[in-house]
């Protein structure tokens, strides 16, 4: 398999959907916004630039499945399989927030081997497939050279629709505000994630994410220098929801400051 020509293929993809995503976006109505939970947005946007990336990728790899947000297309493969977000950040698209994303891995087995993130807000193609690097756009990326917590920006999600450990939570980030030189939530995990490979982030964590906010990203941060596990050293990330993810100089001191507050029976 061509990883490198699958990787170049889903740019064209991603940044077609980004695009259409975009111009719903200049007038959005937000009337036509959908609940599918507590707080858990969805829109017909979201719907329609997930059936337009299953279509595309159906061609170019017509043996994979697909693991969707939207329940687009849930048909597992025997090996191949494509994990999707087609709208990272839906509650900032309706409120008309510029940050958000669209997100594809492709999963080998139990790894992931090409991931593709595009802002479309800032025309920005993030991209890896393992063993090649990491690039946005034409540019290759890597993560920042910063050598300590107290040197870095953190960014983080915030819970909304599942409140069991908002303390713990609560108390993590104040160590983290006390130890950086500041937290930031975006909204977009996939954002935050190829923001850590580019250096504009030191590290990120997060709680109670699904495979499509993750999948995507994570590999960039890989193949761009840096380090993705659980709050714990175990690598599941994937399917473990949660994750923390850093330039690999700041990764101890992170799981250290998680884990003085979060209990080890939800570590």
């Amino acid at each position: 398999m061509n990883l490198k020509q699958i990787s170049q293929n889903l740019n064209i993809l991603a940044q077609r959907v980004g695009a259409f995503i975009k111009h719903e976006g200049e007038n959005f109505d937000r009337s036509r916004v959908e609940m599918k939970g507590f707080n858990n947005l969805v829109s017909y946007v979201d719907k329609q630039a997930e059936e337009q990336l299953v279509e595309g990728l159906r061609q170019l790899l017509p043996e994979a499945g697909f693991i969707t947000e939207e329940d687009t297309d849930n048909t597992k493969g025997e090996r191949y399989n494509w994990i999707i977000d087609p709208l990272d950040g839906t509650t900032n698209f309706t409120h008309g927030l510029p940050a958000y994303s669209v997100s594809v891995g492709l999963m080998d087995g139990d790894e992931v081997v090409v991931g593709v993130v595009y802002e479309p807000s800032r025309d920005e193609c993030f991209w890896a497939y393992k063993g090649g690097g990491a690039f946005c756009n034409d540019k290759q990326i890597k993560v920042s050279d910063a050598p300590a917590l107290k040197d870095s920006l953190i960014a983080t999600g915030f819970p909304y629709y599942d409140f069991g450990l908002t303390q713990q939570y609560l108390q993590v980030l104040g160590s983290f505000m006390g130890k950086s030189h500041g937290v930031r939530r975006l909204g977009s995990a996939a954002l935050d994630l190829v923001y850590v490979a580019i250096g504009r982030f030191e590290g990120f964590f997060e709680y109670n994410l699904n495979p499509w906010d993750v999948a995507g990203g994570a590999i960039i941060v890989q193949e761009a220098g840096g380090k993705v596990t659980k709050f714990t050293h175990s690598n599941d990330f994937i399917f473990g929801r949660e994750i923390v993810a850093s330039n690999g100089h700041v990764h101890q001191e992170m799981l250290d400051t998680i884990a003085e507050h979060w209990k080890k029976s939800d570590i």
